[in-house]
Parts: structure tokens; sequence; C-alpha cells
């Protein structure tokens, strides 16, 4: 069925236009204006969306899909390109307390991606966030995370203080052997430079573990 074929007030442009509720396709839809000859712009915006992460997805990956030109797959990439920029900005000059509050944004940012992305997370005195540095890209490997890059960039954003994040692509974010040797490289390079280490947080889609939490809890298990 052609686009011009749906009825008019569940057209998403006539939808967004009456402030109705638009899906994810509906929305990509808007974006992407034309389908091609097999599919109209909302099936082919559907399948776009259960084939590809679009938040990070490849140009010539895009351009390889039937349907999607030049034109259509920069357009595409461009825009999640601004909503990654915008994201990242968010967490900037939030206090954070708990390992809960940056959990939460890194699982929106980076918890349903297929790669391990390591990110370093510079604070001021007051546990202000300065900035977030992507450090690695790839399975965590103490001899891809080496101190100096992380602390570099510390002494340059003059950081009190920082926070390790990572994702765990299988869902399961249960710190691993390496995780933990990791934290423990960076607490003491830390300790040295004069930067605490005050946690490593691990993030999935939907769930979250912290470095900080675990230690806390070992310890009590450990008295009692």
């Amino acid at each position: 069925m052609r686009v011009k074929d749906i009825c008019i007030s569940l057209r998403p442009r006539e939808k967004m236009l009456q402030g109705l509720y638009l899906d994810d396709a509906e929305l990509l839809a808007l974006i992407l204006e034309k389908g091609s000859k097999n599919e109209n712009v909302i099936e082919l915006s559907h399948r776009l969306i259960n084939e590809f992460n679009l938040l990070d997805v490849d140009l010539f990956e895009l351009m390889k899909v039937k349907g999607i030109g030049v034109a259509k797959a920069c357009k595409l990439v461009a825009c999640f390109k601004l909503v990654r920029r915008l994201n990242s900005g968010k967490i900037m000059n939030v206090v954070l307390n708990k390992p809960k509050d940056i959990a939460n944004y890194y699982m929106h940012k980076i918890g349903s991606k297929k790669k391990e992305f390591f990110y370093a997370v510079f604070l001021d005195t007051k546990n202000k966030v300065i900035c977030d540095k992507l450090i690695s890209v790839g399975t965590l490997n103490s001899s891809l995370v080496h101190p100096r890059e992380i602390f570099k960039e510390a002494v340059r954003v003059s950081a009190a203080s920082l926070i390790l994040v990572h994702n765990h692509p299988s869902g399961d974010c249960t710190a691993s052997e390496e995780d933990l040797k990791v934290t423990s490289v960076i607490s003491k390079a830390g300790e040295l430079i004069g930067v605490k280490l005050l946690d490593h947080v691990v993030v999935a889609v939907d769930d979250w573990w912290s470095w900080k939490k675990w230690v806390y809890l070992l310890y009590w298990k450990l008295k009692i």
C-alpha cells in the first residue's frame, strides 16, 4: 500500500500536525520522505529499525539497503549523529552521588551497542561532571586501556576524580576478571596522581553493575 492510499488522518505528517502520537517508524518515515517501488516509506522505516542500530549505523551499510541511496543514507547518518551529540551534553554539569545516576545515563547511551565502549567520566571536587571521553572500542583489555590516556585527560580538565563506564553487549553486567583488573590498575594509578577512581560501572540494555557497590557488599559479607 502506498502512503497516498492511507487515510489522510493516519499519515505521519498529518498525525504530527494534529499533535498525535507517532511510533518510531512513522517518525523515521518523516525523515526519509519516500520509500521504494516495493515498499512504502513506513514499511522501509520498519525494516531499517529492525535490521540496524540506527544510532550507530555505518553510512555505507545503509547504502546497501534497497531503497536507500546516497542522499537518504547521508540524511539518516547526519540525523543520528546530531542526536548523539545533543545527548552527550546532557550529563555535563550533573552532580553524581550514586552509581545509579551514571548507570541510567550510560544504559541509554551505550547499553544496546554490539561492541564494548569504554568511557572515562571526569568530575570536579563537588562530584559535578566536567566531561566524558571515549577511551576504547572493542573487548575490554588492560593493554588497550592504558592509564596514560585516561589521566592525561584528567590532568587536562583538572579533574578531582573519575568514574569508568563500559557496556556488556551480552546483557550480563557481572564484572569479568579483566574488568576487575582494569579497575585495579586505574585505581592504583589514580592514587599516585591524586585523581581518585570513584567507581567502575558496567551497563547493558536494562541492567547495571557497580564496582563500588560490589566492594561494599563484599566487605560486609566478609565481616559477617
